[in-house]
C-alpha cells in the first residue's frame, strides 16, 4: 500500500517538475530571442550612426563622434548579454549589418 502511494506521490511531483521546467524553457526562449532582437536593433542604429558620422556635413562634428563612442560602448554590453544567449540570433541579418558596417568605415 505505501509503495503505491509513493509511486503516485513520486509521478505526480516528477509531472509537477516537469511542467515547470517547460515553462522556465519558454520564458528562457523569450527572453533570449527579445536579446537577440535587441542586439540587432543596437547595431543596426550603430551602422545608422556611423553612416551619419561618415557624411560631409557632419563629419568631425564631436557631439556626433561622441554619440558614435557611445553607441559602440552599449553595443558591446548589449553583445556581452547576447554571447549568453545566443542561440537564436538570425545570423544572416547579423551578417548583412556587419557587411554595412564595413563599407561605412571604407
Amino acid at each position: 500500500m505505501y509503495f503505491y502511494i509513493t509511486i503516485t506521490a513520486s509521478l505526480l511531483l516528477n509531472g509537477l517538475l516537469l511542467w515547470y521546467l517547460s515553462r522556465l524553457l519558454k520564458k528562457f526562449l523569450f527572453l533570449s530571442e527579445s536579446l537577440s532582437d535587441l542586439f540587432l536593433m543596437m547595431k543596426a542604429y550603430g551602422v545608422f550612426v556611423k553612416s551619419l558620422y561618415s557624411m560631409d556635413n557632419y563629419h568631425g562634428e564631436p557631439y556626433i563622434q561622441e554619440l558614435v563612442i557611445k553607441t559602440r560602448e552599449v553595443i558591446d554590453e548589449v553583445e556581452n548579454f547576447r554571447q549568453i544567449f545566443e542561440h537564436t540570433l538570425d545570423e544572416e541579418l547579423e551578417e548583412e549589418l556587419d557587411a554595412a558596417e564595413k563599407e561605412i568605415e571604407k
